[in-house]
């Protein structure tokens, strides 16, 4: 089956911008089913002279495939400081088997944009994204009233894993980024903003709208609509949740996590909490950056430490794995 490729911009009109200069932005990307007469070709990302990454074949604004039925959607939440295209892969690939899959650029949390302090904080914002993207993606434009909203379903990697256990109902309870008596896993920053625990005194003491955020922190932000979970090595943002809120998830969720992945003890307490779940641990060799895409060799070269794997570890072999329990876990939905 084609691949079509489309990007577009929506905006969640109760959510202000970090700067509060107007509504909060959800610029998204989709991947779908193409009609056959698409016309494919490859997509890079980075430098259009030494590109990093290829996420494969697909076809730019190509007319989705007509069909008798709707399409079951997958929402898509990239990891931390990252973008939608992290996961053109596993978009790409899931619109093969049938899906349309929509990732959105998560407000100041996304290379696609200055980073902000505010976006790496307050994570739980982006569940809300997702929500909306739904309600305003199925009733307007290129896939307005053919998406099947009895069959939505949300994959995250890494910070978006997080942001997918929120929407089947778990509730961040406290911030890592936050020194408290009940912190499980305090952390000054994340390799995108290692000092990023350093500005959360002087936001909450200058910014309403940063303020009114991180009061919505333990909100539920559970969406009846999603009926599974897929979540590609969850961060240790997780250990934030409140355990009785994870017990009373009733929604299946698959963890997938690589055997070297220092996110690993953070997964195996997740499911230990969770009635309604699966952990795969992958092999032994594999690492936290084997779910962004396959890398070129100019990639392998530049960034080793996101672009290669460990000896023996087939990354695209990993992503075919990945994409085959998803379509397990959603088409059993």
């Amino acid at each position: 089956m084609k691949v079509g490729f489309r990007q577009g911009h929506l905006q969640d009109q109760l959510r202000p911008n970090w700067d509060g200069t107007g509504p909060r932005p959800l610029n998204w990307t989709a991947w779908y089913p193409a009609s056959d007469a698409a016309v494919e070709h490859e997509r890079l990302l980075g430098p259009p002279s030494d590109p990093w990454f290829s996420i494969g074949l697909m076809a730019p604004d190509a007319p989705l495939l007509v069909t008798p039925h709707r399409y079951p959607v997958v929402l898509l939440s990239h990891g931390t400081g990252g973008s939608a295209l992290d996961l053109g892969w596993l978009g790409r690939r899931l619109a093969q088997r049938g899906f349309v899959a929509i990732g959105v650029n998560h407000h100041g949390n996304t290379l696609a944009e200055p980073y902000r302090a505010e976006g790496f904080l307050c994570w739980w914002e982006r569940a809300r994204d997702l929500t909306v993207l739904v309600d305003q993606i199925a009733q307007h434009g290129e896939f307005a009233d053919r998406l099947d909203i009895d069959r939505v379903f949300v994959a995250g990697y890494s910070l978006g894993g997080c942001a997918a256990a929120a929407l089947l109902g778990a509730i961040t309870e406290h911030s890592r980024f936050q020194r408290t008596d009940s912190s499980r896993d305090f952390a000054r920053g994340v390799p995108e903003f290692p000092d990023l625990a350093d500005h959360l005194p002087g936001l909450l003491a200058r910014s309403p709208i940063f303020r009114e955020s991180w009061a919505r922190m333990s909100q539920s932000y559970r969406d009846a609509r999603f009926k599974a979970a897929l979540m590609l090595a969850p961060g240790r943002g997780l250990l934030g949740f409140n355990e009785a809120s994870l017990a009373a998830i009733d929604r299946p969720s698959r963890t997938i996590v690589g055997g070297a992945d220092p996110t690993l003890p953070a997964s195996r307490w997740l499911h230990a909490c969770l009635r309604v779940g699966t952990l795969d641990v992958l092999a032994p060799e594999v690492g936290h950056y084997v779910f962004h895409p396959e890398a070129t060799e100019v990639g392998r070269r530049a960034a080793p430490d996101t672009c290669a794997d460990g000896l023996g570890v087939n990354r695209a072999a990993v992503h075919d794995r990945v994409v085959a329990a998803a379509n397990e876990l959603f088409r059993a939905r």
